[in-house]
């Protein structure tokens, strides 16, 4: 792993590569059953570590991934927020997701949305990318809040059943919110004229 390049930055938050010492906190946050409410399981250390495996294999390949968030001053790992591929079989794929997992101390404090923009910010100049999207289980109001509060857009019709789920386990049915590049432009401008 690195502390490298692809750092990043607001007045509040550090969006960076990950470091060997982020495995600890981010294996507490994956076996809290608030923060993994929504998923299929609770990860065990080994799952924890491999997950960070892939997502710096991720940053190999692709120049971009979930990056390790920082709290300056305040927590130096409160989990993940970034940009990243998906292939699993479904009518959007493969495409460029952006995703978030903070432990639950860190929850309520805008961290998510504002950690979220910057990676958005990032996909869509440096990276170039078109659209984005970002999926969760119906029932995940929390989420779902931030990929609004983003400007995502939800069309009932691209919901889906995800395919890596098993037929009739509650947490399948998910909603599915889209991002443009356009649409993400004018949500910026809009935000910095009402200051």
């Amino acid at each position: 792993m690195t502390a490298g390049h692809h750092a990043l930055s607001s007045s509040r938050l550090c969006l960076r590569r990950w470091r060997e010492a982020d495995r600890d906190a981010f294996a507490a946050l994956n076996a809290d059953a608030r923060v993994m409410e929504f998923f299929p399981a609770l990860l065990t250390r080994a799952q924890s570590d491999a997950m960070i495996d892939h997502i710096e294999g991720h940053f190999g390949e692709h120049d971009f991934g979930f990056w390790a968030v920082e709290v300056p001053s305040v927590a130096p790992f409160i989990g993940f927020v970034g940009l990243f591929t998906k292939r699993f079989p479904a009518h959007f794929t493969p495409c460029v997701e952006v995703g978030w997992r903070l432990a639950f101390a860190y929850w309520g404090k805008g961290y998510a949305t504002e950690a979220a923009r910057l990676a958005l910010a990032h996909g869509f100049g440096p990276l170039g990318l078109s659209d984005v999207v970002s999926y969760t289980t119906v029932t995940n109001r929390r989420s779902r809040a931030v990929m609004e509060r983003l400007g995502m857009r939800r069309d009932p019709a691209d919901d889906f059943d995800h395919p890596e789920l098993a037929d009739g386990h509650p947490l399948r049915p998910h909603v599915l919110y889209r991002l443009d590049a356009n649409s993400f432009s004018a949500s910026g401008a809009q935000r910095r004229n009402m200051r």
